[in-house]
């Protein structure tokens, strides 16, 4: 009987773990696009580097601003900031690239600057609007309100796997 007993502990004990762990707040890296700030998902930073200007690529779009060698490694760089439409792109001391490690690929993400790493808990985070326009927001996965700062979620992973970005031979299952 004690051995039983022991067992429902255990259990029980795990469940909670498992309840207060999905309870636990995720972690975003806030950073500016023009006026508006947003965050996605830490785990998918692998660093942050002051803006080098890019070797141009022939034909690629505009917001494909061209590659850098990281250490070996040819990574290409998206501007967010003409990606997304906003209305002033800027290169000035702030203007950061965000290393970005998406599905096993290594993509540079340019923006206006980085703000800080926020925990975010669940009830926070409302989701995303639904609105009848032609903009694509499905990379859009909700927003948070933090004090008086109001925080654009995104899927950065649905973004740079997106078919208009050209970076990812084919898209994941999950994704399409």
């Amino acid at each position: 009987m004690n051995t039983q007993h022991t067992g429902q502990l255990a259990h029980s004990d795990s469940a909670r773990g498992d309840a207060a762990r999905k309870a636990l707040a995720a972690e975003f890296l806030t950073f500016r696009l023009g006026a508006e700030e947003y965050g996605i998902d830490i785990l998918r930073v692998q660093e942050i580097r002051s803006y080098e200007e890019p070797t141009r690529i022939a034909n690629a779009p505009s917001f494909i601003k061209g590659v850098v060698n990281l250490r070996g490694v040819i990574v290409p760089v998206v501007d967010l900031r003409i990606k997304l439409n906003c209305e002033k792109v800027e290169y000035n001391g702030f203007t950061v690239v965000i290393v970005l490690n998406v599905h096993g690929r290594v993509v540079g993400a340019v923006v206006d600057s980085v703000s800080d790493v926020l925990a975010l808990g669940q009830e926070l985070i409302k989701p995303a609007p639904d609105m009848n326009t032609t903009v694509d927001t499905s990379f859009i996965t909700g927003i948070a309100s933090v004090g008086e700062r109001m925080l654009i979620l995104m899927d950065i992973e649905a973004l740079m796997c997106s078919a208009d970005m050209g970076l990812m031979e084919t898209v994941p299952d999950r994704l399409q």
